[in-house]
């Protein structure tokens, strides 16, 4: 929690504001109960109705005070601490965007999204009340107990029975809930996790006729998460009626004592009204800081799980000094890439080179590690031994923005983000006009679809693009890619989804609109890279045969078998 206070820094001025604000409430509530016994003692007592008018507006003047304090204190609470969540949750955000793969498969996409959301928030409400009740707390327990003090020294030692009391109740919850708090917090990356994949995957629960499976399990998901919630909430359910009951018996043991002592003549009338107020103010601090304390251990529980992705280390760093991208080539000299904690590496040797209007083409059967190959370029994971060279530069030297920029990427599940058309494809080009936007899609064949929509290029794309076919996805990500014009183009089995006529009508524009740069083409259809200047085919992660279509016919068995197996399947 302490390693997240850093992020209230920039609101020096607003906290000093708040902090006075609240001394001086704090300060102000204690001479209340002073001032109420001195007008019982000094004026109803003794009949004086000046003495009782100008104590009490005097009363009601602090008062007033003590509320407009009050609420410029709360206000400046609440503005400290919205921003205070909204600096932490940037900082998640681009921490994680920061991240390689590895470091995402670390904590996963739910469990990121609880510590972004739920667990900022939990952090972010025990900052605002902090701020209030930690403050007031001590100001009103001290100040309270010397103020009794001066009251009546024999009457409030009974606080002193209480107090320590209430301290240790209060330590010995912290004990038991802080572990139960974390507890709950992994239950709900369990709950989110678990909800997540239902809804992502509804097409396939239906399909399998899994839906009763998948509610049996997220309910066992959410009734870990209700049980471990419900614990919490009887430890709360036992705690507050202790301190009610510590709070009543403290007050009926002031009226009793002191009533004793005013019936022998040992203090005034007022000073026991006195006493019992100072009495009720510690007590009700101690209960609201106690009620924060119970959000505590939540608090730091999700403090130490933001402070987990805040302080990774991303396994991809740019050095010290990057490299600036020299002419363009791209070479793979006996690269080997292993995925973190697997026994056998996916890639093996792998040595091609590649120049600029040269097309490489990737094939091999499913598993081989065609995806793995190209996904080393952009460094969404790092060599484990050999070099990925461009212009003769190790890419490791390089800025990951720098290298990013160079390169025009296509995954192999194509992703639309919830906006349009337009806002989808300037995502690879922020300032791109409309020509240029169909431009791209012209030489991405999705001119025609587009032009059919009534909307044109502000035809809303929902959130993953669902309202929109699997070809339509692939062809509208192709064209985000060419409208970058990079320096290396990237096709991770892009044309999937594609029939052969738009396929082949692709690859004629392609051709002509990368002639510039080195294209990367991942498939499993001959057909797609028959006309590639050089065929990498790949088997269990080593390269079984380099070359062009002709000579791969005549000198690689494995190429060969997958030509065959294709044609007979036509």
């Amino acid at each position: 929690m302490r390693k997240l206070l850093i992020y209230l820094k920039p609101y020096k001025i607003i906290l000093t504001a708040a902090i006075l604000l609240m001394t001086g409430q704090g300060i102000a509530n204690l001479y209340l109960p002073d001032l109420n016994a001195n007008i019982i003692n000094n004026g109803v007592l003794q009949g004086d109705i000046a003495y009782i008018t100008r104590m009490g507006l005097f009363m009601l003047l602090i008062a007033v005070l003590v509320m407009g304090a009050a609420v410029l204190a709360f206000a400046c609470n609440a503005r400290i601490s919205a921003g205070f969540g909204r600096d932490i949750r940037g900082s998640i955000f681009r921490k994680i965007e920061s991240f390689s793969r590895h470091d995402m498969e670390l904590f996963g996409t739910p469990s990121l999204i609880t510590r972004s959301t739920n667990d900022v928030l939990q952090v972010q409400q025990i900052v605002q009340m902090g701020l209030s009740v930690m403050i007031l707390t001590p100001i009103n327990c001290l100040g309270g107990i010397i103020m009794a003090l001066r009251q009546d020294p024999q009457l409030s030692r009974i606080l002193f029975v209480t107090l320590p009391a209430m301290i240790i109740g209060t330590y010995l919850f912290l004990r038991i809930a802080i572990p139960l708090f974390t507890a709950m917090q992994q239950r709900l990356d369990k709950v989110n996790r678990v909800a997540r994949e239902k809804l992502s995957g509804v097409r396939v629960i239906r399909a399998f006729v899994k839906v009763k499976y998948e509610e049996k399990r997220f309910d066992s998901a959410s009734r870990e998460w209700l049980k471990t919630g419900l614990s919490v909430q009887y430890l709360m359910a036992v705690m507050m009626p202790l301190i009610v009951i510590t709070f009543q018996l403290t007050s009926v043991a002031i009226i009793w004592f002191g009533s004793l002592r005013i019936d022998g003549g040992l203090m005034p009338f007022g000073n026991l009204s006195a006493v019992l107020m100072y009495a009720m103010q510690i007590m009700l601090s101690i209960t609201m800081g106690t009620t924060v304390f119970m959000m505590l251990p939540r608090a730091m529980a999700s403090a130490k799980r933001i402070n987990a992705v805040l302080l990774t280390d991303p396994v991809l760093k740019d050095e010290p000094d990057p490299a600036r991208l020299p002419a363009l080539s791209l070479s793979f000299e006996n690269v080997t890439f292993a995925y973190p904690g697997a026994k056998n590496p996916a890639l093996k040797d792998i040595s091609f080179s590649a120049l600029p209007g040269q097309t490489v083409a990737v094939i091999g059967s499913t598993g081989c590690g065609k995806s793995a190959l190209v996904n080393l370029i952009p460094r969404f994971y790092d060599v484990t031994s050999g070099r990925i060279l461009i212009g003769g530069l190790d890419i490791r030297r390089l800025s990951q923005e720098d290298l990013n920029r160079r390169i025009g990427f296509v995954s192999q599940e194509p992703l639309l983000f919830s906006g349009d058309i337009a806002a989808n494809i300037r995502f690879g080009k922020k300032d791109a006009t409309e020509e240029e936007i169909w431009q791209a899609l012209r030489v991405a064949q999705a001119e025609d679809f587009v032009k059919a929509k009534k909307e044109g290029l502000f035809t809303p794309v929902s959130q993953g693009g669902i309202n929109f076919s699997g070809g339509q996805k692939q062809r509208l990500c192709i064209a985000r890619a060419l409208i970058r014009r990079p320096d290396i183009y990237i096709f991770d089995d892009s044309f999937s989804a594609l029939d052969s006529k738009t396929d082949a009508k692709l690859h004629r524009a392609l051709a002509r609109e990368t002639s510039k740069a080195i294209t990367l083409i991942v498939a499993q259809r001959v057909g797609t890279v028959m006309n590639a200047d050089l065929i990498i085919v790949l088997e269990n992660g080593r390269i079984a045969g380099l070359g062009q279509h002709q000579e791969l016919l005549e000198s690689c068995r494995s190429y060969k078998e997958i030509v065959d197996s294709q044609m007979m399947s036509v």
